[in-house]
């Protein structure tokens, strides 16, 4: 039966139950597994997986382009309860089958590794928890995709109110700002409530697979191998002792150039120089043409796996109601196809946001290539630099000469704007990061929000120096409800800022040599998750570190090209 899986039709699986997925599993387990037929067993094994995974992404993208879609909603939820879990009991038998047989295919060790940590963490008490863990999760979804607020008589959702942000009059962009918050504090109490569920489900998670606390279970369960949370302080030390003054610095520049006296938070996304807000553009069509011809400019292949989104109707990029929050790129294993998702409202970080979705999606494309098990997925932080590398990548290409979106002093504008972001990140992701380092080694104090609210505060107030938010506290300190990330993927935050270090030497080492740069970036790709990540690093000509000496080496370029650029924007 294991040739047979090679040949069903995800047409023909997706209506299955898991009476006719079951048997499958079973063929797996009692099919000869010798070093002769590994190769082929573990192609069968993965392609069952692929056909589950794709099951999956269908019915989750379904759930985010449209959170009031009750059926999609339900069927997400029964192929939850009734297939997922079962198979993931299944596939842990098939996990100690091959670790039990110790062997290990030429090429395989990376991904023997993984599997190795999957199955000692395993429990199975833990299965229908991780699936109610899940069901949480699309409930933040929904308190968030359902905010709205009306403004100047027009329903508006929170994205949509965000251009309002970085217009020039001042008293509007805190009219917006106020309302904005004010929506959002509304659901204070039910994100609250929400909040102290997925902890209490996460402490059980953790107790159940043995470990000390959902931190130590975390490492685990997403594979860091190559650093340790002690790791992760130094690196919030680092950013702290480098980045938060450049960044403080960056602030004082704005306060200075807006002419105000205290810099609040409804005056960092307008131009400092009280220029219109950037307009790349007004349709959503044509954010995506001139994606596609930055993207050919970077790489004519890389044009062309775009060009092969556009379609497949592989992009939804308009905000609306009812349309989950945030940005993501995922994969349809089967069809070996990304798909972008976005909130797109005509500002320049839209354009950021979908070369960064772009870059996830060459990732897809350029793994194709491996062998079907070997496509194991990369770690994430190497995901992350393929993404932000893409930005960095594209930013020669923003003006309209080059095919992009702006005037030459526009996309000098742009360019400022995205440099000081990133280096702005760098000192948010350490406050997201550090709260949840907090968080999962003091569960019992983390169960009360106040106590979450408090620590949030102390570590904004300890990297987030030069914005005023005098009289503002409860929203300052509530910050951790609006960041996704902490309810629906705990700790994977800091992966964007490792990937920030790799991105910016794919970026300098741009400077010097383009096409090298582009072709070690390809080259890293199409790896897959077949090295460990610090020779993914390698392979895209960055080292895989987190110090203080390679923080300023990066601070002090990217502080010197906006210098440069600011001569050129006007």
């Amino acid at each position: 039966m294991t040739a047979r899986i090679l040949d069903i039709r995800f047409e023909d699986f997706q209506s299955w139950g898991w009476d006719r997925i079951q048997p499958f599993f079973e063929s797996l387990e009692a099919a000869p597994l010798t070093a002769e037929t590994a190769v082929d067993w573990l192609t069968a094994w993965e392609r069952l997986n692929k056909l589950l995974g794709e099951s999956y992404q269908r019915l989750y993208v379904g759930t985010t382009v449209n959170t009031a879609d009750k059926d999609t909603e339900e069927r997400f939820f029964a192929f939850l309860d009734t297939i997922s879990e079962p198979a993931s009991v299944a596939n842990q038998r098939l996990k100690q089958r091959l670790l039990d047989s110790g062997i290990e295919p030429k090429g395989y060790a990376v991904i023997l590794r993984g599997i190795r940590s999957e199955a000692d963490l395993f429990r199975e008490a833990n299965v229908p928890l991780l699936t109610e863990e899940e069901k949480l999760t699309n409930e933040y979804d929904k308190i968030i995709g359902a905010q709205e607020v009306m403004w100047e008589g027009e329903a508006r959702t929170i994205p949509q109110m965000n251009p309002l942000l970085m217009e020039t009059d001042r008293a509007r962009r805190e009219r917006a700002w106020t309302l904005r918050a004010e929506r959002q504090l509304a659901d204070r109490a039910a994100l609250n409530d929400l909040w102290t569920r997925m902890l209490s489900l996460r402490r059980q998670i953790a107790a159940n697979a043995g470990e000390p606390d959902f931190r130590a279970y975390t490492w685990k369960r997403s594979k860091r191998f190559d650093y340790t949370p002690e790791d992760c302080l130094r690196f919030h030390e680092a950013i702290e002792s480098v980045v938060v003054p450049a960044a403080q610095a960056l602030y004082e520049k704005r306060r200075h150039s807006l002419g105000i006296d205290r810099l609040r938070p409804w005056d960092l996304d307008v131009d400092p120089l009280n220029r219109q807000p950037l307009k790349p553009f007004t349709a959503a069509e044509s954010l995506v043409a001139g994606a596609e011809t930055i993207f050919r400019q970077v790489d004519p292949a890389l044009g062309a796996h775009f060009a092969d989104m556009r379609a497949n109707g592989l992009l939804d990029l308009d905000s609306r109601k009812n349309k989950a929050p945030g940005g993501y790129c995922t994969e349809y294993p089967i069809a070996q196809k990304p798909f972008i998702f976005m909130n797109a409202v005509g500002v320049h970080d839209d354009v950021q946001t979908l070369l960064h979705e772009g870059g996830h999606a060459f990732h897809v494309y350029e793994a194709n290539s491996l062998q079907e098990y070997r496509r194991t997925e990369p770690p994430l932080e190497f995901c992350e630099v393929a993404s932000m590398s893409m930005e960095l990548l594209a930013a020669p290409y923003l003006a309209a000469s080059q095919g992009g979106y702006y005037s030459e002093s526009a996309a000098a504008r742009a360019r400022i704007e995205h440099l000081e972001g990133a280096l702005l990140f760098w000192p948010y992701m350490a406050v997201v990061d550090a709260f949840q380092h907090w968080v999962y080694t003091h569960a019992d104090a983390a169960m009360d929000p106040a106590n979450c609210d408090a620590e949030w505060g102390r570590q904004w107030d300890r990297f987030m120096k030069g914005i005023d938010f005098d009289g503002l506290d409860e929203v300052r300190v509530t910050g951790w409800h609006r960041k996704l990330h902490i309810f629906q993927i705990p700790f994977y935050y800091v992966e964007y800022g490792i990937a920030q270090i790799g991105a910016v030497q794919v970026w300098l080492n741009s400077l010097q040599d383009l096409a090298k740069a582009t072709a070690d970036y390809r080259r890293a790709l199409a790896l897959g998750g077949t090295e460990p990540l610090p020779a993914l690093f390698a392979a895209a000509g960055a080292r895989f570190a987190m110090d203080r000496s390679l923080l300023q080496t990066e601070i002090d370029a990217m502080m010197r090209t906006i210098e440069a650029l600011e001569s050129a924007s006007g």
